[in-house]
């Protein structure tokens, strides 16, 4: 005879049992036990990254001479902030203006194209928006620098060399592969049946987009505004080679004005480097939760 309590009868299976998860190894009062391994290797990586910050910090308030006689790990004697004042009196004001201007703009064409084209990918089901897709992903393969002649090219045949156009239609054309990626994931990730109600309301394809794409896909659109802007906002060769005039220039290039052909003054140099840093870091310290759940979403479905 069989054991009834030890078979179950047949067409009922049994749940499995999963593994529990491990218990984390307590002390004896009950509190887990310090890891010290991991604490070390914690302390290690915030001297590595906090040293470069607190260099580039500690000397904005020291003196070219000073910086040259007490070395760059050693702290200001006497704190001053003539390096603060002589940035701010200079052209970094109009280089800061321009770089802001060509980061919002380059921010805003790459935000728009990517939108409309990842909601064309995803949505039409054509041999067309697949050929489309494997373009943008095909440029993630090439590097700015290997197109640097041609780009050079139709700037000048364009005439918009040393403007600002210059810089913002390469700079937008070259975040844009990487956010169609992003966004292409984010769509096809929004359930299919959102899409069947409202086209059975009657909605438009215009109307779906932005009543119910862009608002879904609201993270993965600051993730690309940001990254976006990251890129224009650091961006060097475009402003370097297609930009001549100091009307033009970027924060970028206008660090330059602080290196002489004989002689480098590091502390202005630097200072004007923190206070190019705050206004990106600022962005990117409001932005970080969308910037990171928006990358999550990258893979799709």
């Amino acid at each position: 005879m069989h054991d009834r309590k030890n078979h179950p009868p047949n067409g009922v299976r049994t749940p499995k049992k999963t593994p529990a998860a491990p218990r984390p190894r307590l002390s004896r009062r009950g509190l887990p036990r310090a890891n010290y391994p991991a604490g070390l290797g914690a302390l290690i990586w915030l001297g590595i990254v906090g040293l470069p910050l607190y260099v580039l910090v500690a000397t904005t308030f020291q003196t070219r001479d000073g910086y040259i006689d007490d070395g760059p790990l050693a702290l200001p004697d006497h704190p001053t902030l003539t390096n603060y004042r002589r940035v701010l009196r200079s052209d970094f004001l109009s280089y800061l203006l321009n770089t802001a201007l060509v980061t919002a703009v380059c921010a805003a064409i790459v935000i728009t194209l990517s939108v409309t084209v990842g909601y064309t990918v995803v949505r039409a089901r054509g041999r067309a928006s697949r050929r489309i897709f494997q373009i943008f992903l095909l440029g993630l393969a090439i590097p700015s620098q290997a197109v640097v002649i041609p780009v050079y090219l139709v700037i000048t045949k364009l005439q918009l060399y040393d403007t600002l156009l210059a810089v913002i239609l390469p700079t937008a054309a070259f975040s844009l592969p990487v956010s169609v990626l992003v966004l292409v994931g984010t769509m096809r990730d929004i359930d299919e049946e959102l899409y069947e109600s409202m086209a059975l309301d009657g909605a438009s394809p215009t109307r779906v987009l932005l009543q119910l794409v862009v608002p879904l896909s609201r993270s993965a659109i600051s993730t690309v505004g940001v990254m976006s802007a990251l890129h224009a906002w650091n961006g060097f060769l475009f402003p370097l080679l297609l930009t001549q005039s100091k009307g033009n220039r970027l924060l970028t290039l206008g660090l330059y004005d602080y290196v002489g052909e004989f002689r480098v003054d590091t502390p202005a140099l630097l200072t004007a480097v923190v206070l190019s840093i705050v206004p990106i870091f600022l962005v990117y310290l409001f932005a970080r939760r969308q910037l990171i759940s928006g990358l999550m979403g990258v893979g799709g479905k």
